[in-house]
């Protein structure tokens, strides 16, 4: 059977093309049908050729096909990505097209979602799904959809320099868009000389002053569909797990890692979901502005969860997935734009940075995990630090406080500690009473124990960890027997020490936290 993946390619003129084919206008670009197609540097037609020659098939909605069609058959016959598009199955879903002219391509007419199930059935490999929101919609609505991959160029003048390095409008989306059906070429040259920040993504259509008042708007397609894929149809666990597999791409077995369940238990609920998204006929769409409060929670679970599989890659050679990171990062700070009133909003963004702060000195020069007390304090990233501390500040003040503040705070408190033994850590525990309290997770209450190790001795802490060993839910949670190892190790009980290091030995993935793990046991000595 054949997966469905939707692709976006993403430049801000819209369109892709290698060098050579078609007419060189003035600035050293291409013109087909009103768009913009500037030469691409040879990085970037690497990418691409990557990603086009993983797929099997292309599913082209008809702008994309005409925007298709009309560039890459005037690419040279040695053009890598040319020839894999005019080599490649097409098929071509569109109410108006009467025929399709382009080489290898056949016209889908009446029911596409039926089509689109029927070739998923066959063989030949990866569909490669480029359309509009309309038919994404149709596939969704009918469980046909097993993927989501954005892959954002740069854009790149036949000079060779970096087209908007200094900036972009404020709403680049929305901008571009109107300004591309006029001209796109004058549009494009017109914005080298503003500034404000990139969001790669198009919005598909002009933001009017009456929508702007009707209340927040999502102008970058990466956040709307973290919000899109949040349906409150769905439990809030299911829809934070869909997103983080569909949307953000996160392995299966790494979103289950997430919810402390195993793999087949995972995949069994997204099936479940997408199954009943089918049955039930969700549609997915974007929410409207009055909508977006009862997806928060959800969204900002999602990206909480995409940043902390990336702070602490679940499997690898490296302690850290940077994409990953960066990427919830990014998401994070685009929220905080859209809702910067909501407590909880700051609450997050404030957390991943105070985290992210410590990137640069979470592991030694030989790769291998340093904990928290063994980090040069002095290589944090302070700026990151400081816009940590003022958006807990806003995050605390104005009631009770919801999780992600109480994380905050806590972040924050490590971060400012201008050594690890000058950490307030009766402070961090009244923290963590209180989270405990807003957030039953038996993972908190895990990180809870840590910090009583610290205000009350390893013993106090080691008899919660003994506790927590009772929860089924941690049953396979690597940082249980490492941390009971170390409590272990602190308290002199070597020999019981190499068993717990051994446990967590066998359950760590990376190769980071494994070298560390190893060192610590080869200081205690083999178990019994």
């Amino acid at each position: 059977m054949r997966t469905l993946m939707v692709t976006t390619f993403v430049s801000l003129d819209g369109v892709m093309q290698a060098p050579g084919g078609g007419d060189e206008d003035r600035d050293g670009g291409f013109e087909h049908g009103g768009w913009a197609v500037p030469h691409m540097d040879q990085q970037l037609i690497q990418r691409m050729a990557a990603l086009v020659g993983r797929a099997g098939a292309l599913l082209l909605g008809r702008r994309a096909y005409d925007t298709f069609a009309a560039t890459w058959p005037l690419a040279d016959a040695d053009d890598p990505i040319g020839a894999r598009m005019n080599s490649l199955r097409k098929y071509v879903a569109s109410r108006t097209l009467e025929s399709v002219s382009w080489q290898n391509s056949t016209l889908l007419t009446g029911d596409v979602a039926k089509a689109v199930g029927e070739l998923k059935q066959g063989e030949g490999g990866e569909i490669q799904v480029h359309g509009s929101g309309r038919l994404i919609q149709t596939l969704l609505a009918h469980d046909l959809v097993d993927s989501f991959h954005v892959l954002v160029f740069p854009v790149l003048l036949g000079s060779g320099k970096r087209l908007f390095a200094d900036g972009v409008p404020d709403r680049p989306g929305a901008w571009l868009t109107v300004a591309a059906r006029h001209n796109a070429l004058d549009a494009l040259r017109r914005a080298r000389t503003l500034r404000s920040k990139l969001h790669l993504l198009v919005e598909p259509e002009a933001v009017t002053g009456q929508d702007a008042a009707a209340g927040p708007q999502v102008h970058d397609d990466r956040l709307r569909l973290v919000f899109l894929c949040c349906h409150p149809a769905l439990a809030t666990e299911t829809q934070v797990a869909l997103t983080l597999r569909l949307v953000c791409g996160v392995p299966t077995a790494h979103v289950a890692g997430a919810f402390l369940v195993s793999e087949p238990t995972m995949a069994a609920r997204i099936t479940r979901a997408k199954k009943k998204i089918a049955a039930a006929r969700i549609p997915f769409r974007m929410p409207a502005a009055d909508e977006l409060p009862e997806r928060l929670d959800a969204v900002l679970t999602t990206i909480h969860l995409l940043f902390t599989t990336g702070h602490t890659a679940p499997e690898g050679p490296s302690l850290t997935r940077t994409d990953l990171e960066g990427r919830a990062l990014e998401l994070a700070r685009m929220l905080h734009g859209l809702m910067p009133g909501e407590r909880e909003v700051r609450g997050l963004l404030a957390l991943l940075l105070a985290n992210h702060a410590r990137r640069a000195t979470r592991t030694g020069g030989d790769g291998r995990l340093l904990p928290l007390a063994g980090q040069d304090r002095s290589a944090w990233d302070q700026e990151a630090i400081a816009q940590a501390h003022e958006l807990v500040l806003g995050a605390l003040g104005g009631g009770d406080p919801g999780r992600f503040a109480l994380q905050a705070a806590i972040a924050a408190l490590h971060a400012s500690a201008p050594t690890y033994d000058d950490t307030d850590w009766p402070q961090i525990l009244l923290l963590y009473d209180r989270l405990v309290q807003v957030w039953p997770s038996p993972v908190v209450a895990l990180n809870r124990a840590v910090v009583v190790a610290m205000v009350a001795g390893p013993a106090s802490a080691l008899a919660e960890i003994e506790a927590l060993e009772q929860d089924e839910r941690l049953a396979g949670y690597r940082y249980l027997p490492a941390i009971k190892a170390d409590l272990l190790r602190r308290l002199g009980r070597e020999a019981d020490a190499a068993v717990a290091y051994e446990r967590a030995l066998s359950l760590a993935g990376n190769d980071a936290e494994r070298a560390f793990l190893a060192g610590r046991l080869a200081e205690v000595g083999p178990g019994r």
